[in-house]
């Protein structure tokens, strides 16, 4: 055999090997991003089950807090001692129902006595101006599928701007001792807190993450 025959031979095999390893590696990376996609996003409980009405906070069971970074030496977390939330749940069309929450700005728990004063004065919240923190849903995305994203009005300092909560409902059922129609959700969300005029030491700690732990029982 002559060698430019032997070259044209092995030029065509190596060809087809790497026509192959691409088909295989679009396959595999196919199967990775159908993996990631289902990882990113959870599956949570059966809404069906949930009777429609109006559910309250359970507040031995509601934690709201925030987290941020103090100049990048630890992230500590801070939490509102009560969380006064309302959830019109609407069984027919999920994406319906509707969520106000109040946290009353004296409530605001960071565990050291001198921040909880400073935290409430008018470097940051301004209490005695702004004694509360509300939030109204405007959208609800998903919902039926017990995961989606929560988006509403959040105001801070008299400054209203959309925000959006994204959750998981971990459970519905009854309460074990009193058979009361619940259910709990986890929920996350960033802000900047310069956006509602709480800018003392910006950019230092502007970003805010959001964490939501809510069991919510039925009240009628």
């Amino acid at each position: 055999m002559h060698l430019r025959h032997l070259a044209l031979i092995s030029a065509a095999a190596l060809l087809a090997a790497c026509s192959n390893a691409a088909d295989v590696s679009d396959k595999v990376s196919a199967k990775v991003g159908d993996t990631v996609a289902s990882v990113a996003k959870p599956i949570g409980a059966d809404l069906s089950e949930l009777p429609a009405g109006t559910y309250k906070s359970e507040q031995g069971h509601a934690y709201v807090a925030f987290q941020y970074s103090h100049q990048d030496f630890s992230r500590p977390i801070i939490r509102w001692g009560t969380t006064d939330a309302t959830i019109v749940f609407d069984a027919d069309t999920p994406e319906n129902s509707t969520l106000t929450v109040n946290l009353p700005v004296a409530d605001v728990d960071t565990g050291v006595p001198a921040w909880d004063t400073h935290i409430k004065a008018a470097d940051f919240f301004d209490a005695e101006t702004y004694p509360e923190i509300t939030f109204v849903s405007t959208n609800v995305d998903q919902i039926e599928d017990g995961y989606g994203k929560l988006t509403g009005d959040l105001t801070i300092k008299g400054v209203t701007r959309p925000f959006t909560l994204e959750g998981t409902i971990n459970k519905v059922g009854k309460n074990f001792r009193s058979g009361v129609d619940m259910f709990g959700i986890s929920a996350t969300g960033t802000l900047k807190r310069s956006d509602f005029g709480v800018d003392k030491y910006t950019p230092m700690a502007d970003v805010i993450d959001i964490m939501v732990e809510v069991e919510f029982q039925k009240s009628e």
